[in-house]
């Protein structure tokens, strides 16, 4: 027995040490390429992204080299007969089937570290090495494009020299949501990372908002936030980015959030009617807070889901496992493509659309956050059917 399971280990560590190497650097190369063309990223940047991407690219790897390594272990174990050479000694084929399925269960654990570090410590990491290059990043796309921002902030320029902008034209969104244009004779563009602030030093300033016209000698200085230069997203970690031992906090200071603005709401509703100004609750007056409120409540329920999501991803290794093995084993001809794909195409089609369904319902509120866990136990379901085929026939 100790034979067998030392084989089979040996065997699964092999191939899927091997298939996870090569999987992680095609993705990783993938990775590497998306961020350097979305961001304009030079070579400094790029090598200082590498060990922040590299959790992201094994988040992906790591299941798909697991069932990969699985079918193709089990189908060249059950091309040369030796599941039936076990069966005629009278030994179980769980025999050679449960050390495997160990071995993907602690792989698992591996799983939900390594997603919970891709997610956090990963996405973070890149967003502060964007953040620190974002001279550079806007400088670039300016010199080639003539152009960089996104919805909320552009720039536009007749040419670069040096640091300076000729011929700059700023538009952006103001905080009430109306949209203002700066035109200069020239600009310079400085990042201020200690306050969150791109600092703007402009030349014979000209700016219009609303059909307003106002002409600014000299020289003056604009500051914007650098989230909103960067295209609106925030620099506090989402649920989605925050590490599993801080949902506890956040979830925690997200619901005094939520009983402060129902005490606001309640205190502003008393004041309105002790007063009589009616007019203060009228539905174009409570939209901002119903809004935020609306808003609160979906950021806790985000929190909820994130643990369950995160375990639920992990352990999609063991759900995997537990068809490739018996799938392999019952397709006896050795090829392992027809049995890897024999079963990723269902979890593609059947799982991973099941998980972003329940997570997408649980962050709204529709259903409770463990209901994410609903395709790994489809998933479950389906292994343990096949490997009760497996075992009596």
């Amino acid at each position: 027995m100790r034979i067998l399971t030392r084989y089979i280990l040996l065997e699964m560590l092999t191939v899927f040490l091997i298939t996870m190497g090569s999987m992680t650097v095609f993705i990783f190369l993938g990775l590497i390429g998306k961020e350097a063309v979305d961001n304009g990223l030079g070579a400094g940047p790029i090598l200082r992204l590498l060990p922040y991407l590299l959790p992201q690219a094994m988040q992906f790897s790591v299941p798909g080299a697991l069932l990969l390594a699985t079918t193709v272990v089990y189908g060249r174990v059950s091309s040369s007969n030796e599941i039936v050479a076990v069966k005629s000694l009278g030994i179980t084929p769980m025999v050679m089937l449960w050390p495997t399925l160990l071995f993907a269960f602690i792989v698992s654990f591996g799983a939900v570290a390594l997603n919970d570090l891709a997610v956090s410590w990963g996405t973070n990491g890149v967003k502060r090495v964007i953040i620190e290059s974002f001279e550079e990043i806007a400088y670039g796309q300016l010199r080639t494009r003539k152009m960089f921002g996104n919805e909320k902030f552009k720039v536009n320029v007749k040419t670069v020299v040096g640091k300076r902008l000729i011929g700059p034209v700023i538009t952006f969104e103001s905080g009430s949501g109306n949209v203002s244009i700066i035109r200069a004779d020239a600009a310079e563009m400085n990042v201020n990372i200690a306050t969150g602030a791109l600092d703007v030093k402009l030349f014979n300033t000209e700016g219009g908002l609303k059909g307003w016209t106002v002409n600014l000698p000299g020289e003056i200085e604009r500051s914007f936030p650098l989230e909103q230069a960067l295209g609106g997203g925030s620099s506090k970690p989402g649920p989605s980015e925050t590490p599993l031992r801080d949902i506890k906090i956040a979830k925690v200071d997200q619901g005094k959030q939520i009983d402060w603005l129902k005490h606001e709401m309640a205190a502003a509703t008393s004041m309105a009617l002790m007063l009589g100004r009616f007019d203060e609750l009228s539905q174009s007056q409570w939209s901002a807070r119903e809004g935020n409120l609306k808003w609160s409540r979906r950021e806790l329920n985000k929190l909820n889901v994130e643990p369950y999501r995160r375990w639920a991803n992990g352990f999609s290794c063991l759900g995997f496992v537990l068809i490739g093995a018996p799938m392999a084993v019952r397709r006896r001809h050795g090829e392992f493509w027809g049995s890897f794909f024999a079963c990723f195409l269902p979890i593609l089609l059947v799982y991973y659309p099941m998980l972003v369904g329940c997570v997408t319902q649980a962050k709204d509120g529709a259903i409770p956050p463990q209901a994410v866990w609903l395709g790994n136990f489809v998933l479950a379901a389906w292994g343990v059917w096949l490997m009760r085929r497996v075992i009596r026939f």
